[in-house]
């Protein structure tokens, strides 16, 4: 086995279940990639986790009077299930509270970082709630950013991805009731970034950066790297192992850092490759604090990243509309990957209307199910159920199969990490259903001559070929169907998507289709 390529997707925050716009981002995308490499016999580790010690699940857990691990132990077990239904297969959910040695590791890892001097002890302001009687740290304040002017916790501002202290938050006020924050200073342990100017610009110049995340790298450089706070007074979240800190907890940021690392276990052999998937507004820990911990062990890894910007849901629509499982439960799995493959915020960002996920299953039930029916009812009509006796053939067989060959060419760009483009996926796939329905429609009235018999037989095999294709070119988006596909052909699942695939079962083979639809349903 060859060492593998390292595929990450962002650890959500156990503070809420997922909703739609959580798969449109890094999660049903980094999938697709998965798939297609293991397909093309690539050694992949697909790894996440989920940020149980974030602090905005405390802040759920203090609005709701219920204990932080209740929070992040129910919420936790509702993601693992979305991302099950939804197809999303890890190797490696990091479970914080569950994984054994997971908290003495990270917490070696932080102490081992200050005895080198990466981390280190800073006196800045941080805001304060006095009738809380708590530092306002992460979700627990609430602001305006101070680079952008949005909305923003402390911490981290999601809109620009750029950190601000807390301190430095603009008219910050408590989350949980709402008082102006009183500014207090506080001593609190930091990774200074500046000693790592040199490493990290030389690390972005080569990772091939998307441009908005170049933007903000570089604008981080013009403006001096920051100081980044490791750890704040707090009662929830794994302890600081440093002495003098004896109420401090490991900030959310690192954690989620280091979880990548434990994911993966750096102690074993270094991925070949590794590629990120993650929000804009995560893509701070991403592209600045997960390489800082890996250079501070003289780690160095090439690395890409795949970044979306938010898929917003659309004004008038009710959170409950939009959950994963309820859509999920409602749609399919097949259904709702193409929609958010479709609607992939890339470079901008999308709205999520309703509609265009029905159409993305009238899209299914009117031409890629219909036209399977068709194949299948024929095979039955025509062959007593089994793969004709004939080679490929029929009017447009070689047009077709020319067109088909230029798709599959298309679909590996669209699936290869190197122009991964998943939206572009979708449409050629499309593009080939509609193609061998029409092929269908053209050949069916060859069984109405009299002048020579078995003549629509070659159409029949030429169509099963392409539909023993489709069963490889499409699981990576649909694995759902795909592999319901495969079984009703007694073809191999998973196979690798290319030309080869292209290739109809064996001569009386017995075909089992489904008693419902091959795709969604």
């Amino acid at each position: 086995m060859s060492t593998p390529v390292w595929i990450t997707a962002t650890p959500p925050a156990t503070h809420g279940e997922l909703h739609i716009g959580h798969l449109a981002g890094p999660y049903v995308a980094a999938d697709v990639l998965t798939r297609y490499l293991r397909a093309e016999g690539e050694a992949v580790r697909f790894t996440t986790g989920t940020a149980d010690h974030a602090s905005s699940v405390e802040v759920r857990a203090l609005r709701h009077h219920r204990k932080p691990e209740e929070v992040a132990e129910g919420y936790r077990a509702a993601i693992t299930a979305d991302w099950l239904r939804s197809g999303v297969e890890f190797d490696h959910i990091v479970r914080p509270r569950r994984d054994k040695g997971y908290g003495r590791w990270v917490q070696d890892l932080f102490a081992r970082l200050f005895a080198q001097g990466v981390i280190a002890p800073r006196t800045r302001l941080l805001p304060y709630c006095e009738p809380c009687d708590r530092w306002l740290h992460g979700a627990h304040a609430t602001g305006t950013c101070p680079h952008c002017g949005a909305v923003s916790d402390g911490g981290m501002c999601h809109e620009c991805a750029r950190p601000n202290d807390g301190g430095d938050l603009i008219a910050a006020r408590c989350a949980l009731c709402d008082t102006p924050a009183v500014a207090r200073r506080c001593r609190r342990l930091y990774v200074p970034l500046e000693p790592f100017r040199e490493t990290l610009a030389e690390y972005w110049a080569t990772a091939g950066l998307p441009p908005r995340l170049a933007a903000l790298c570089e604008s981080l450089v013009e403006d001096g790297l920051p100081d980044i706070a490791v750890g704040h007074p707090a009662e929830w979240g794994l302890p600081v192992p440093v002495e003098g800190f004896p109420d401090h907890r490991i900030d959310g940021c690192f954690e989620a850092a280091a979880m990548h690392l434990f994911g993966y276990d750096v102690k074993g052999p270094l991925p070949r490759r590794a590629i990120h998937f993650c929000g804009f507004g995560h893509s701070f820990c991403h592209a600045v604090l997960l390489p800082v911990l890996l250079l501070a062990q003289d780690i160095k890894l090439p690395q890409d990243f795949n970044v979306n910007e938010s898929y917003v849901i659309e004004e008038g629509v009710q959170e409950g509309n939009v959950w994963a499982l309820d859509l999920l439960t409602e749609y399919g799995s097949d259904t709702l990957r193409r929609h958010v493959l479709q609607a992939r915020p890339l470079g901008r960002r999308t709205v999520f209307h309703r509609e265009r996920l029905a159409a993305a299953r009238r899209e299914l039930d009117e031409n890629w199910n219909s036209w399977l029916s068709r194949l299948f009812a024929a095979v039955r009509e025509e062959c007593a159920g089994l793969a004709p006796q004939a080679l490929p053939g029929g009017t447009g067989w070689e047009i077709l199969e020319r067109r088909l060959h230029r798709g599959v060419d298309d679909l590996r760009e669209a699936y290869g990490p190197d122009a991964f483009d998943p939206r572009r996926a979708v449409a050629v796939l499309d593009e080939m259903v509609r193609s061998a329905a029409d092929f269908g429609h053209v050949n069916a009235h060859e069984r109405c001559r009299p002048s020579t018999s078995c003549r629509h037989l070659p159409a029949l095999a030429a169509q099963l070929a392409f539909a023993s294709a489709l069963s490889a070119w499409s699981r990576p988006v649909m694995p759902e169907g795909a592999d319901r596909l495969a079984a009703a052909l007694q073809v191999a699942p998973g196979r690798p998507v290319d030309w080869h695939a292209l290739t109809a079962p064996l001569p009386g083979t017995r075909l089992a289709p489904p008693s419902g639809p091959v795709f969604g349903f």
